[in-house]
């Protein structure tokens, strides 16, 4: 066989292995977990618009008001493990999306609980992101009859899951940030213990 019949028959392979997408590499850890999680928000993400039965002429969010159990769904918790799960709880007209982050020490739990503050504190920017997590839960996401009629349901899908993927590298690098900055402070400070 030639060389250009060996990298043209090896190229589908490396495409595959990288995802398929211009090089970026696919968490293939992650992926059943992260399949799963998106066939439940496709099938949760049915919603239409449903007025309140209480107070005429409104339109709020049953997973967030809560007054009507009939329109309220079971919720679904899928865990990866003990450290990391997320409750998709569902309603007529909205759903309710919470994340329990990775943490599998204190630095873990400082920056997930610093940078999930972070991005709650600019929530107005992302549209569908809550102010407060649910309880036992590090980030919420709400995604209301609204969100789908003026956006894309598959892009909204998207979103959460690309969050997903990407909060648990950045919490990785920064973490090897702060040990990186500790080694250098530990070094420069024993360095004037020495002759």
């Amino acid at each position: 066989p030639s060389a250009s019949s060996l990298t043209q028959s090896t190229r589908p392979r490396v495409a595959l292995a990288e995802g398929g997408d211009g090089g970026k590499a696919e968490n293939f850890a992650l992926k059943p977990y992260l399949d799963c999680i998106r066939e439940s928000l496709h099938a949760a993400l049915c919603v239409t618009n449903f007025a309140s039965q209480i107070v005429e002429r409104h339109n709020k969010p049953e997973i967030e008001v809560g007054t009507s159990t009939e329109l309220l769904l079971n919720p679904i918790v899928i865990h990866r493990s003990d450290h990391e799960k997320v409750m998709i709880e569902s309603a007529v007209n909205s759903v309710r999306v919470s994340i329990k982050v990775k943490q599998l020490d204190e630095m873990d739990e400082i920056l997930a609980r610093k940078f999930t503050r972070f991005l709650m504190l600019r929530a107005d920017n992302f549209i569908v992101l809550r102010r407060k997590p649910m309880a036992g839960y590090d980030i919420s996401f709400l995604l209301t009859n609204a969100n789908v009629e003026t956006m894309w349901k598959h892009k909204l899908i998207d979103f959460v899951i690309q969050f997903m993927e990407e909060i648990d590298s950045e919490i990785s690098s920064m973490k090897i940030q702060v040990n990186e900055r500790a080694r250098t402070v530990g070094y420069q400070f024993l360095k004037e213990f020495t002759v």
